[in-house]
């Protein structure tokens, strides 16, 4: 059994006394759905549509398939896929046949997936068939004289290369009729361990890898359902990178309620626009540039996205801008989550907030989750102060896999991890995000934090979106560069931003000294803007 790392006998007794925690499994919840109503749709992509009887014998054979082959109880499947049907139902497979499960972004390349298989140690890799611009299979037999420990390779899709072991063939393989109900049972994952490992989108590095034990993700998910009012007849629309860390609105929430999950492949705003309308999709799970993407489509009027009740929007800090422009276009309710792939926890904006409280705050600590904030003396922030952010509770991961030192270094005794983003509280107790600890500029003593700058500036009505950094000054310690993508068609220049940010009544050390004009942002991990390549390319202009 993989054994959670932080998890101590008297945690565990603790969480379940407090009803955190019980003994239901993922895929315990598959197996009810199956039973209770079998014709109902769970799962689509492009080309595929399953109820939940069907997903769930998919799962079995799976399962079954993977015992076969030989593979032994936390032995580790790294899962390279795009948003299809089998990405999450490999999720569940694992976990029923007591295999670990490692999904990671399909845009991860040679570098880093030799990394990720040797430091993991993953005896298996399941890819897609060659895309237009990538040939996965190549990839890993290039890699594959390197990996001594990689002794499985699957590939989805109807044609596989020999020596490749087909995922359609399994799904098509009648092998629950060989084995008794009850043989995966020695198997599966117990609710106090992990068959989930996320990696995080290594932005200072390579990625860091995580333990995401079965009842934090059903504890939180059973929270989000009751404050949201999630039923078995929502839709979640996933239309960024479903493999990123846990993606817990459709991988566990949506199944948890006996809902139905739609994955968009690949994102394209007007694909999005049209599988929001197509399934009637009633929660739309995005990170910011896609949304921002989506309402400023040119065509975005044709589509109809009525049935949308939440744009649920995490990985990154929303814009003001943006997220009031989506609600007045595209209707529903921007939510606004705070987490981090090796935090677990969450703080959500909840649905009753008026406008200005949803857009401008993360809301509130779901139930369970504590959130405090920190000085630069370790001490609480007093109120309306910006201090570290930490946290800590019942759905928070369990450390870092195979890493028990980065475990130790991470996590206090009493379970407290720092996020690295910096906040404060409002006057109504809501927590404001004001960026990340290792993005905030000094300014001759002065602390400029991006975000509100960002969020200013990206409100000019010709501009598309922005990015603050800091870099080196002999006087002054750092200054502020603004990185601004202009609206199609439009120019704008530092001069025009400064004096419009002048306008706002804000201080005039947070003004920017420099204006770099994009296209578009560069991204880290397909979602967050990436500030690392932002301040190279600073580095590189003044070369």
């Amino acid at each position: 059994m993989a054994k959670a790392t932080r998890y101590t006998p008297a945690l565990i007794k603790e969480y379940r006394e407090k009803g955190f925690w019980d003994d239901t499994r993922l895929c315990d919840v598959w197996d009810r759905n199956a039973k209770e109503f079998p014709t109902r749709e769970a799962l689509c992509d492009s080309s595929r549509r399953l109820t939940y009887g069907e997903a769930n014998l998919w799962i079995d054979r799976l399962a079954l398939g993977l015992v076969e082959l030989g593979m032994e109880k936390d032995e580790l499947l790294v899962v390279q896929l795009p948003n299809v049907v089998e990405l999450p139902l490999l999720r569940v497979a694992c976990e029923k046949s007591g295999v670990l499960c490692l999904p990671v972004l399909r845009s991860l390349r040679h570098t880093e997936m030799e990394y990720i298989l040797n430091t993991t140690g993953a005896s298996g890799i399941v890819i897609p068939p060659r895309a237009k611009d990538f040939d996965y299979y190549g990839m890993v037999e290039e890699l594959r004289p390197r990996l001594p420990g990689l002794k499985h390779v699957f590939m989805t899709g109807d044609e596989t290369p020999p020596g490749v072991i087909s995922v359609q063939k399994m799904v098509h393989n009648s092998l629950e009729k060989k084995y008794p109900p009850d043989f995966l049972e020695p198997r599966k994952c117990p609710s106090t361990g992990f068959s989930l490992v996320a990696h995080t989108t290594g932005t200072t590095g390579f990625p860091k890898f995580v333990e995401y034990p079965v009842c934090g993700r059903n504890s939180l998910s059973k929270r989000n359902i009751a404050r949201f009012g999630i039923t078995g007849n929502d839709v979640f629309g996933i239309l960024g990178p479903a493999a990123l860390g846990p993606n817990n609105m459709g991988y566990f929430i949506s199944p948890v309620a006996g809902a139905k999950t739609a994955l968009l492949e690949r994102f394209e705003p007007g694909e999005a626009l049209q599988l929001l309308q197509r399934e009637k999709v009633t929660v739309a799970c995005v990170v910011p540039t896609i949304l921002a993407m989506i309402v400023r489509y040119p065509k975005w009027e044709e589509f109809d996205c009525s049935s949308v009740r939440y744009w649920w929007s995490a990985g990154s800090a929303l814009n003001y801008k943006t997220a009031e422009e989506v609600e007045e276009k595209l209707g529903g309710k921007i939510i606004n989550v705070l987490g981090a792939v090796d935090f677990g926890g969450e703080c959500v904006t909840p649905p009753e907030a008026p406008r200005q409280v949803r857009l401008t705050t993360a809301g509130r600590p779901v139930d369970g989750t504590e959130i405090k904030l920190v000085d630069d003396g370790g001490r609480e922030a007093p109120g309306g102060e910006v201090g570290r952010i930490w946290g800590r509770g019942p759905s928070c991961v369990s450390g870092y896999f195979k890493d028990l030192e980065a475990t130790r270094k991470a996590w206090t005794e009493d379970g407290w991890y720092n996020l690295g983003d910096l906040g404060r509280w409002d006057k109504e107790g809501n927590l404001v995000v004001v960026g990340r600890e290792k993005d905030m500029i000094i300014r001759g003593g002065q602390n400029i934090y991006p975000a509100e700058i960002e969020n200013l500036a990206s409100s000019h009505p010709r501009v598309m979106e922005t990015a603050l950094v800091g870099y080196p000054d002999p006087v002054m310690g750092e200054k502020a560069c603004l990185f601004i993508v202009p609206k199609k068609g439009e120019n704008i220049g530092l001069e025009e931003i400064v004096s419009y940010l002048r306008s706002r009544n804000i201080a005039s050390f947070k003004l920017p000294e420099k204006a770099v004009i994009l296209d578009k942002l560069p991204l880290a991990g397909e979602q967050k803007i990436d500030k690392k390549a932002l301040r190279q390319l600073l580095i590189e202009k003044e070369k």
